[in-house]
C-alpha cells in the first residue's frame, strides 16, 4: 500500500507562540498494549527466533505484560491545545480488527467510554478544538487515532515520514500506513535544515512555536526519525521521552529493547536523555509505557 497524503516541509516555527509561555499538561491514558516480557529486554538474543517469541509467537497472551499506551495534552496560552501522540483509536474499544488488523489487534486493547476523544471532551476539549498534534513517530499505537483529528495539523520528523511512508513490509516494522493516508495537514521537520539548534546535550532540536514552550528533539533509533518531546513548565520542563525508553530502567542504562531500528543512533539518542537527566535533575522525564512509572503521574501539571 502506498501513501497518498503529501506532507508540507516545516521552514518556520508555527504561528501562536509567545514569549515566555508556559505550559498546562495532563497526560492522557488511551488504552493498554500487551506484549511479551522479551520485547522490551531483548537479554542479548536478537536472532529470528527470538523476534518471533517478542511479538508473541508460540506464547500465551495471559503471560504478556500489560502496558499503558499515553498520549498528553498540553494546553498553550496563545496556541492553544497541543497534542503529544494520538494512542489507540476509539473504534479499538469496540472492534480492534478495524482499526489495527488481525495480528496487532490482540495485543491492544480500550476501555469503552475511556478513548481519547472521551477524555479530552471530559476536559473541555472537543476532537476538532485541537490545534496541533505531534507525534514522536508514526508506529501504530502512537498513530492509531490520528483520523479522530481531521483539523489538526500534524508535526513528525522528516525522516519518520519517510521510513514510514516507503520500504516494503510496513506493518513488520509496526507501521500501519491506514492510519496516516489522509489528506490532512502533515507538516515535516528536517532535522537538519537551518532552524535546527541545540539545547543542553541534546544535538538537534526545532523550538515548534519559537518561544520554547515546546522543543522538539531528535532521538532516533527506536524508529529511524523518532523524536522526543519537551514541554516547559513554569519551573522545569516535563520529557515525553516516547519510546526512545520504554521504561525507567532503560532510561537508566538497564534492559535493551528487542527490536531497535539502529542500535548505534538508539544508544546514542539514550546517552543525549541520560545527559539531560544529569544536567536538569528537577526536570520530569517520562519513558514511553512504564506501567509502575505511569501510577505515580499526576493528572494535571501546572509547575
Amino acid at each position: 500500500m502506498s501513501v497518498k497524503a503529501e506532507p508540507i516541509p516545516l521552514e518556520q516555527p508555527l504561528e501562536g507562540g509567545h514569549e515566555g509561555a508556559s505550559l498546562v499538561i495532563e497526560p492522557l491514558h488511551t488504552g493498554e498494549a500487551l506484549w511479551p516480557t522479551a520485547l522490551f529486554d531483548s537479554g542479548g538474543r536478537r536472532g529470528p527466533i527470538a523476534k518471533l517469541r517478542g511479538i508473541g509467537i508460540r506464547s500465551s497472551p495471559d503471560t504478556w505484560e500489560v502496558l499503558p499506551v499515553p498520549a498528553y495534552l498540553a494546553r498553550h496560552p496563545s496556541a492553544g491545545n497541543i497534542l503529544v501522540d494520538t494512542g489507540l483509536h476509539p473504534s479499538v474499544a469496540r472492534d480492534p480488527r478495524d482499526n489495527l488488523g488481525r495480528f496487532s489487534s490482540r495485543h491492544y486493547r480500550v476501555e469503552e467510554g475511556k478513548d481519547i476523544v472521551s477524555q479530552l471532551r471530559e476536559r473541555g476539549v472537543a476532537a476538532a478544538n485541537v490545534r496541533v498534534v505531534v507525534l514522536t513517530h508514526l508506529h501504530e499505537d502512537h498513530a492509531s487515532a490520528i483520523e479522530a483529528f481531521p483539523d489538526a495539523k500534524f508535526v513528525v520528523s522528516a525522516t519518520e515520514w519517510q521510513a514510514a511512508t516507503t520500504g516494503r513490509f510496513p506493518r513488520l516494522r509496526a507501521y500501519n500506513r491506514a492510519h496516516y493516508d489522509y489528506a490532512f495537514d502533515f507538516e515535516t521537520v528536517d532535522f537538519d535544515g537551518e532552524l535546527i539548534e541545540s539545547y543542553g546535550p541534546f544535538g538537534r532540536t526545532f523550538d515548534l512555536f519559537g518561544d520554547g514552550s515546546v522543543r522538539l528533539a531528535y532521538t532516533p533509533g527506536h524508529s529511524a526519525g523518532h523524536m522526543s518531546v519537551i514541554l516547559r513548565l513554569p519551573r522545569r520542563d516535563f520529557v515525553i521521552v516516547g519510546d526512545a525508553a520504554y521504561n525507567w530502567k532503560q532510561l537508566q542504562g538497564g534492559a535493551e529493547p528487542l527490536l531497535i531500528d539502529d542500535e548505534h543512533n538508539w544508544r546514542r539518542s539514550l546517552r543525549e536523555l541520560q545527559a539531560y537527566r544529569r544536567t536538569y535533575p528537577y526536570a520530569l522525564i517520562v519513558p514511553g509505557h512504564d506501567p509502575e512509572y505511569w501510577q505515580k503521574l499526576e493528572p494535571r501539571y501546572e509547575e
